[in-house]
C-alpha cells in the first residue's frame, strides 16, 4: 500500500479495532445507510476526540457501536488515507479480549470473517491492505548462507491456533552471486513437514524469481520493490526515512534492525506491519503480554554474518 497524498485540509484521526477471535477470524461491520461508502465493510471504530488517547477512544467507540467492553488493545499499524469525503489517519489496534457479544447498536451488519477466506463485498479501500496483512505470521526467522541448526521447521506452535494458520517465514540472508545459497534454498524447500513455509531471499544479488517466495531488500534497494512482480516484499529498515521509502515502494512488511527505531514504533506504529528484533532463542515461550507491531524477527545467523 502506498502512502496517501498530502492532506487537502483537516486530518480526521480514527481509532480502529481489529477484534481477533482465538481461531483467527476478525470482526467486520458494514457502513449503514446515510454514511459515505454505505454498504462497504470495514473494521469497527470511530473518531478520536481532541486530547483523547487512542486506546480510550477505541474503548469508547466499541462500547457505543458494539455494546462490548474491551480488554487491553495493542497498537498495530497507523497510516493515512485520502477519501473523497475526508482525509483520515487510521490508528489500528488489535483486540483479543472483550466482554459481551458484539451486537449492532447503530444499524450496521456484523460478521466475523476468515481473512484467508471469502470476504463480504465490497470492502472499504483502507481495509483491503489490513486484511491482507493479517495473513502474515507473528514470527520471522533469519538464517545465513549455511542455514542454521537451530532454525525451526514447520509452524511456530508457541503462538497458538491463530498463528498456526499463517505459514512461517524464513529469510535466507546471503550473497546470492555465489551458488551455495541457491542450493540451500532448494534444501530448505525439500525439508519434510515444511511445505507451507515461505522462503524469502535477502542480500547481494537476491533473485527476483525462482524458488523464492519473496525478498527482503536492504535500504539501498528498497526502491526495487516496485519492480518485484510476485511474492512478498519486505525491507530492512533502521530509520523513519527508510520506513517511509518502504511504504512508498509498496512493501508488504519491514524488519526493524535499529533498537532506537523499534522503541519509537512501539509508541507510534509504522504504516506497514513491523517485526521487531528478538534476542530470545528460536524455541520461545508464549509472550507474557501482547506485543505491538506485527511481531518479532529472530536472528539465527552465526556471529559476523548479520551484516548490521
Amino acid at each position: 500500500m502506498k502512502p496517501a497524498a498530502p492532506p487537502r485540509g483537516k486530518v480526521t484521526r480514527v481509532a480502529v479495532g481489529v477484534l481477533i477471535r482465538a481461531d483467527g477470524w476478525v470482526l467486520l461491520a458494514d457502513r449503514p445507510p446515510g454514511k459515505p461508502y454505505a454498504g462497504y465493510w470495514e473494521f469497527p471504530g470511530g473518531k478520536i476526540e481532541p486530547g483523547e488517547e487512542v486506546a480510550a477512544a477505541l474503548e469508547r467507540e466499541l462500547h457505543e457501536e458494539l455494546g462490548i467492553d474491551i480488554g487491553p488493545s495493542v497498537p498495530w499499524v497507523t497510516f493515512e488515507f485520502d477519501y473523497p469525503h475526508a482525509y483520515v489517519e487510521l490508528q489500528f489496534r488489535v483486540v483479543r479480549d472483550w466482554r459481551g457479544d458484539p451486537h449492532a447498536r447503530e444499524g450496521q451488519q456484523l460478521r466475523f470473517v476468515d481473512p484467508a477466506g471469502k470476504l463480504p463485498q465490497p470492502v472499504l479501500p483502507a481495509a483491503v491492505p489490513t486484511l491482507r496483512w493479517l495473513l502474515l505470521p507473528r514470527t520471522v526467522m533469519v538464517v545465513g548462507p549455511q542455514g542454521s541448526p537451530g532454525s525451526p521447521a514447520g509452524r511456530d506452535d508457541s503462538l497458538g491456533d491463530e498463528a498456526s494458520r499463517a505459514a512461517p517465514i524464513v529469510v535466507v540472508d546471503a550473497d546470492w552471486r555465489a551458488a551455495g545459497p541457491m542450493d540451500l534454498l532448494s534444501r530448505l524447500r525439500a525439508e519434510p513437514g515444511t511445505r507451507n513455509r515461505l522462503l524469502l531471499t535477502s542480500g547481494p544479488g537476491a533473485p527476483p524469481i525462482g524458488d523464492a517466495d519473496g525478498v527482503v531488500l536492504d535500504a539501498g534497494r528498497i526502491a526495487d520493490a516496485t519492480h518485484w512482480g510476485r511474492g512478498l516484499r519486505g525491507a530492512w529498515v533502521g530509520s523513519r526515512a527508510e520506513l517511509q521509502l518502504a511504504a512508498k515502494a509498496g512493501c508488504d512488511f519491514v524488519l526493524v534492525r535499529s533498537s532506537k527505531l523499534a522503541e519509537e514504533l512501539r509508541l507510534h506504529p509504522a504504516s506497514l506491519p513491523a517485526y521487531f528484533p528478538c534476542d530470545r532463542p528460536p524455541v520461545v515461550a508464549p509472550e507474557p503480554e501482547p506485543s505491538p507491531g506485527q511481531g518479532r524477527w529472530i536472528d539465527l545467523r552465526p556471529p559476523g554474518e548479520s551484516g548490521d
